[in-house]
Parts: C-alpha cells; sequence; structure tokens
C-alpha cells in the first residue's frame, strides 16, 4: 500500500503570489482551469496501489478547501485528509508531527509532493526507479537540470551517475555546485522517520538561547518545532547510501510568482493534448476563432467574433464580448471582457470588468509563443534592485479597468476602479 502527502503551506507563505493569494489559499488557484493541487491530486490517484492522499498545510479549514477536498474524493475514488498544522513546522515538521496519520496503515512507501511545483508527474517512473534501487529501507529525490545561475535559488545534488546515490546536498548555495536541482518531489520509506526523529529530539535539547543564536539571521527556521527535510535531512542524508535522485527531463517548474501561473498554464494546456484532449476548445460554426490550446469553461458565454489563445484559459461564468483578443492569458472566474478589448500575458482575477477597447498587457520573457520556454525560466516581479520588472500583469479580483484604458507590466490590487492608464506600477 503506498499514500501520498502534499504540501500545501500556509497563510504566511506565498507572499510572492499575492495579490492573487488574497481571495482563496494559493493551491486551490485554478491552473489550466483547475486547481493548483488539482494536477497533483489527479497524478496520485493514478499511482496503482495509491489509497490515500494527506494534505498538510496551516490553512485554516475553510469552505472553499473542504469544498474541493469532498469533490475531488468523489472524482478520484481516492481517500482525501486534510491534516492542519497549529503552526508552520517546515517541510519535514509537519510529516514528524502527523507520522502517526501517514503510517497508519502501514504503507510500503509515501510520496511527498509540494504543492507549488508544476510538472507532469512521472510518479509511477520515479516509483519504479525507487524500486529498483534494492531494499526498501531508502530515499529518492526527484530531480531535473538548470542552468548555472538558475540551480543557485535551489537545492543542488552531486550524484554518482552510475548508481544515482547523491553524493552532495546543499540548498541555495552560494557557489555553484551542480545544475542537477531538487524538484521537490520525493518518495520515502517510512524509516524516513528515525532520521526527522534525530532532528528533533536535537531540537528539543537546545536550548533557547542557543536556538536564537543560531536562527538569528534565518526566518524560515525560528524554532524548536521546525524542520526542514531539505537542509535538516537530505544534507546530512547524502553520501550514506541511502539517499538517491531520480532524473526527470520532462516538464517542471514552480509557481512562486503570480506570474509563474502563467508558464504553468501553458504547459498543463500542452499537457492536455496527452491526458484530456477534451479539455481543449476546437473552431467551428458560431464558435470564437480558437489558436493553439484554449481551455474554455462550459458556463462561459464567448461571442463568435473573439479570438482566443495561444495558452489561454477562460474561467467558470467568464463573458467574452465582440471583437476581444485574448493571448497567454487567465480569465479568472465571473470576469467580464467587453467589446474589443485586448488582453496579453495577463492574469484578470475573479469578477474584473475590462472596459471597450482597453488594453490589458504584460511582458513576456520570450515574445514567440510558439517556442516552450526554459523549465526554468520564469521572470520574478522584481528585479534585483527592487524595481517592477517586465512580466505579467496582473489584476486582482472586482477591478474595474475602464474603456480605452492602457495597463502595461503592472500589478493592481483588488476592488480597484482605475482612472487612468498605467504602466510598470503598482497600483495599491
Amino acid at each position: 500500500m503506498i499514500k501520498a502527502v502534499i504540501l500545501i503551506g500556509g497563510p504566511m507563505k506565498g507572499t510572492r503570489f499575492r495579490p492573487l493569494s488574497l481571495e482563496l489559499p494559493k493551491p486551490l488557484f485554478p491552473v489550466a482551469g483547475f486547481p493548483m493541487v488539482y494536477h497533483h491530486i489527479e497524478a496520485c490517484s493514478q499511482v496503482p496501489d495509491l489509497k490515500e492522499i494527506l494534505l498538510i498545510g496551516f490553512y485554516q479549514p475553510n469552505e472553499a478547501l473542504t469544498r474541493f477536498i469532498a469533490n475531488a474524493q468523489s472524482e478520484f475514488s481516492v481517500h482525501i485528509r486534510y491534516l492542519q498544522e497549529f503552526t508552520a513546522l517546515g517541510t519535514a515538521g509537519g510529516l514528524y508531527h502527523f507520522r502517526d496519520q501517514i503510517l497508519g496503515g502501514n504503507p510500503e512507501y509515501f510520496f511527498v509532493l509540494n504543492s507549488d511545483v508544476c510538472c507532469d508527474f512521472p510518479l509511477q517512473e520515479m516509483l519504479t526507479f525507487h524500486r529498483g534501487r534494492g531494499n526498501g529501507g531508502h530515499f529518492t529525490i526527484m530531480a531535473t537540470e538548470a542552468t548555472r545561475q538558475q540551480a543557485l535559488n535551489y537545492g543542488c545534488i552531486v550524484e554518482n551517475k552510475d548508481t544515482h546515490e547523491v553524493l552532495h546536498y546543499v540548498e541555495k548555495p552560494e557557489t555553484f555546485i551542480s545544475k542537477l536541482i531538487n524538484a521537490g518531489i520525493y518518495l520515502f520509506s517510512p524509516a524516513i522517520f528515525k532520521h526527522i526523529k534525530v532532528v528533533f529530539q536535537r531540537n528539543q535539547e537546545t536550548t533557547d538561547h542557543e536556538m536564537n543564536s543560531v536562527n538569528r539571521y534565518d526566518l524560515y527556521h525560528p524554532t524548536k518545532e521546525v524542520i526542514r527535510l531539505e537542509q535538516d535531512i537530505f544534507a546530512p542524508l547524502a553520501g550514506t547510501g541511502e539517499l538517491y535522485v531520480y532524473f526527470t527531463t520532462r516538464f517542471w517548474s514552480q509557481i512562486k510568482s503570480a506570474g509563474a501561473a502563467i508558464y504553468a498554464n501553458r504547459h498543463y494546456l500542452n499537457i492536455y493534448h496527452r491526458t484530456h484532449p477534451d479539455r481543449l476548445s476546437n473552431n467551428g460554426e458560431k464558435k470564437p476563432k480558437i489558436v493553439g490550446d484554449v481551455f474554455i469553461h462550459p458556463t462561459a458565454v464567448v461571442h463568435h467574433s473573439a479570438t482566443l489563445g495561444p495558452n489561454v484559459t477562460v474561467g467558470k461564468n467568464v463573458t467574452i464580448g465582440a471583437g476581444v483578443r485574448v493571448r497567454e492569458s487567465m480569465i479568472l472566474e465571473g470576469s467580464v471582457l467587453e467589446d474589443h478589448c485586448c488582453i496579453l500575458y495577463s492574469i484578470i482575477a475573479w469578477n474584473g470588468v475590462v472596459g471597450n477597447w482597453a488594453r490589458v498587457e504584460g511582458t513576456p520573457n520570450d515574445p514567440n509563443p510558439n517556442k516552450p520556454f526554459a523549465k526554468l525560466d520564469i521572470p520574478e516581479l522584481f528585479s534585483d534592485e527592487g524595481k517592477l520588472s517586465p512580466s505579467i500583469t496582473v489584476i486582482g479580483s472586482n477591478v474595474h479597468i475602464p474603456g480605452e484604458v492602457i495597463v502595461l507590466n503592472s500589478v493592481v490590487l483588488p476592488h480597484k476602479e482605475l482612472g487612468r492608464s498605467c504602466k510598470n506600477q503598482i497600483m495599491l
């Protein structure tokens, strides 16, 4: 029997995802028509012998989360539970806190997935690789390849290329270590808990003064309860013969910032060709013109003279008027795009209104929509100098953009009514 654990974090995380995370938990943000964590659950449900999925985080269990879990459990016929942490416990602290629930039923292995990972989830292939390593008391990290510069922002892995054993692991190194990076998906045997227990007991024996001294500059490791898989578990396990790396060349990225959701949307739509071709819209009589991959929710109303695509998602109860052009964008539930407006490289959040002949536009890293982005080539909202970078335009919920207004490379917070055009601004 196998289980899966999805780490969904909590409201103190995901600040780079604002203003979109102001309305609902980040893991429920819709990408390619479905909540972000829905793609994880769907992939887990397809693994043979996987009997239970546990979501671990410190969100308050609200109506949206409860309803999502009930619907997913019904759709995929797999038992799903949400386990709420009393505070942020770190990527390993949450596992240890709920170890009894994870080990209930005596699973042979369990997957651990970070909810902000976006990929096509080769879980079955990873399981086959893991079982091929011999005895069941070892652990596997999924990894992918980055550029030398990108790798500095991730956990870097040095492996034995013959055995795929992890020889060295460093989280976000200051100098180049390896182009092989941690992809945030793991496969553990229950033996992982003996290693977490060692760290937990060591933390408990550390005095408050020592803890404060060690963590004075580490905002992500402030208490004795916090245990991090990456620094506290993987780094010591490297070179012991117990930690292995499964390398994937398939699509992978993270959804850290709001703009990154646009790139995840593109790739999930592309994956639908293989997994769910019925979700992709087609051209036809009295239908809008479709260019490339487009998802339109059945409840959306789109004028036949509109042109959508490539890489567009239109959410529930959206209304799109005559002559509208939408490209490389996400239009969320309840929004209205009035006649002849143009939306490019942007996210229009819930219940937004874009007026006649208005233009909302972001600046992509790569202006060619037919050329796939590099797996990790996702723009950040701010440059190193703290200035707003050319990136995706994000319009918060319940924002009204009047007719003939232009919004370029900007972020607009919720419940605003713009009175003028703006460029490279954050509209508070």
